[in-house]
């Protein structure tokens, strides 16, 4: 059974603690911890990090061995080209994944550059969104 990989992009360490009003009060090991519980014994490898050349990094490292791949990318999502490109590489399902929902928010978060390479997109659900993500991208892998 190959791994989902759930990647987090920069500031995501924070939750919890960051913009409550915006991201809730649920941290980044609460999330984790709903994503393992979703997957019922499924593996995962869950990741964060504020530096976008680790993300990449994990994307490689995903291109070859995931079974599919989870992304919040965070504000990498409207501005990185080079993770949009290292996530074009995927052959496996691709799910984007947002907190908030971005299209309610300031015109400056409403372009993705991973939509349009997504195999689907989640968003506005808060810290919820990732177990639904877990186990959608589940059903994803079983039906090919």
């Amino acid at each position: 059974m190959t791994a989902i990989h759930i990647l987090n992009g920069p500031n995501l360490n924070r939750l919890g603690t960051r913009e409550p009003e915006i991201y809730g009060t649920t941290t980044l090991g609460d999330i984790e911890a709903a994503c393992r519980t979703a997957a019922g014994g499924h593996p995962l490898v869950f990741r964060q990090s504020n530096a976008e050349f680790q993300l990449i990094d994990w994307v490689h490292e995903a291109v070859d061995s995931a079974g599919g791949v989870i992304i919040n990318p965070a504000a990498f999502t409207f501005t990185s080209m080079a993770l949009m490109d290292a996530l074009k590489m995927l052959s496996v399902p691709l799910i984007e994944l947002h907190i908030s929902n971005i299209h309610r928010r300031e015109k400056m978060y409403h372009h993705s550059l991973v939509s349009p390479i997504a195999t689907a997109f989640i968003a506005g659900f808060g810290a919820r969104g990732y177990p639904m993500a877990v186990r959608a991208m589940q059903e994803m892998m079983a039906s090919p």
